[in-house]
């Protein structure tokens, strides 16, 4: 099974700037689409931003858009998220998903903090 291996977390005071990698262990042809989530203290898991591995389209949540940019690169089998402007409330847990085969997130990262201060 691929795994995904995430870096590039850290801490950053409000409006800086993070650029999130992942990056999966083994080529999958089955590979649909990747993503990130995060996760903030005591809240659930949600969702931030995605990409098809075919044709790039991408998805954003409300609240990162604008700000964030997601991004890959299919040699490479990585994805990455260029976090700017970021803001106290960006501060989680960051996961990578990947999606084979078009039916879920079905792969998950270890998680890389990112802390923002104001």
């Amino acid at each position: 099974q691929a795994q995904l291996v995430e870096s590039g977390g850290g801490s950053v005071q409000a409006g800086g700037s993070l650029r999130l990698s992942c990056a999966a262990s083994e080529r999958t042809a089955s590979m649909f689409a990747m993503g990130w989530f995060r996760q903030a203290p005591g809240k659930e898991r949600t969702f931030v931003a995605s990409i098809r591995w075919s044709g790039g389209s991408t998805r954003y949540a409300d609240s990162v858009k604008g700000r964030f940019t997601i991004s890959r690169d299919n040699a490479k089998n990585a994805v990455y998220l260029q976090m700017n402007s970021l803001k106290p409330e960006d501060t989680a847990v960051y996961y990578c998903a990947a999606d084979l085969y078009g039916v879920g997130w079905s792969r998950w990262g270890q998680g890389t903090q990112v802390t923002v201060s104001s």
